[in-house]
């Protein structure tokens, strides 16, 4: 919703601008409307472009480098459950309760999965404590002999591995693109828009034109930064490595 509420303020900035500065720039007295005024007034829009499109191209990258990694991560993420089990089944019949904590932690990760949410399905609390919960039940075990003891080492070092990787991706969710410079990029594509309204014919095509642009523009802000958190919003990090090592764990 966050999102949402940030694309709509952005068309109305843009589309605002160019539709209220048609509509004031008859009222101008004349020497605001010579020829010169408005080539300087392009020049200016000009070098705003050049450094919105550069930004813009910097904040995709940043988006795209963020979703990635954080879907790598997500992926890495299943493997380590899924090792962890494997040696919990390898330890034997006293793992039972421990695997039984382990796949109802995941069967509540697959199942937080949405898109409205703001946090990420990892750093939910409850979740949290179920997979505390696997590790005081890790304590209590006593191996009666040294390949078990080896066995029961190791799934608590897996143990401790996943709760690293889950705190990586709860500190990941927040997104790397820094407000201000989103704000910053939003006042120069304003005043691009504003210019564009400067001395423009004042009909229905024109102010399509604005309306659309303005959408256009907006919506591609939004889906940048609805990419740089990816647990929230309509482009998501995939659940299908969660799903698939949910089904490992029951088998």
């Amino acid at each position: 919703m966050g999102e949402i509420l940030i694309g709509t303020a952005i068309f109305a900035c843009l589309a605002g601008a160019a539709l209220v500065s048609m509509v004031i720039c008859p009222r101008l007295p004349e020497h605001h409307r010579q020829d010169d005024t408005g080539a300087v007034v392009r020049l200016a829009a000009n070098l705003f472009v050049v450094m919105s499109s550069l930004v813009l191209g910097l904040m995709i990258n940043s988006a795209k480098n963020t979703f990635e990694t954080i879907d790598h991560n997500v992926h890495n993420f299943a493997t380590q459950l899924i090792l962890l089990d494997r040696s919990l089944r390898q330890y034997g019949p006293e793992t039972e309760g421990a695997r039984a904590t382990l796949t109802a932690y995941l069967q509540r990760l697959v199942d937080a999965t949405s898109l409205t949410q703001r946090t990420p399905a990892v750093a939910n609390r409850l979740s949290e404590l179920l997979l505390n919960k696997v590790g005081d039940e890790l304590a209590e075990l006593t191996p009666p002999e040294a390949k078990r003891a080896a066995t029961l080492q190791s799934a608590t070092q897996q143990l401790q591995r996943v709760i690293e990787q889950r705190w990586v991706l709860v500190g990941q969710s927040e997104g790397t693109i820094p407000v201000p410079l989103i704000a910053l990029l939003v006042a120069w594509l304003t005043l691009i828009f504003a210019s564009f309204g400067f001395r423009a014919p004042r009909n229905a095509t024109i102010v399509g034109t604005f309306i659309v642009s303005g959408a256009l523009a907006a919506a591609a802000l939004y889906l940048i930064i609805d990419m740089d958190t990816p647990f929230s919003g309509p482009i998501q990090v995939s659940p299908a490595p969660l799903q698939r090592a949910l089904a490992e764990l029951r088998q």
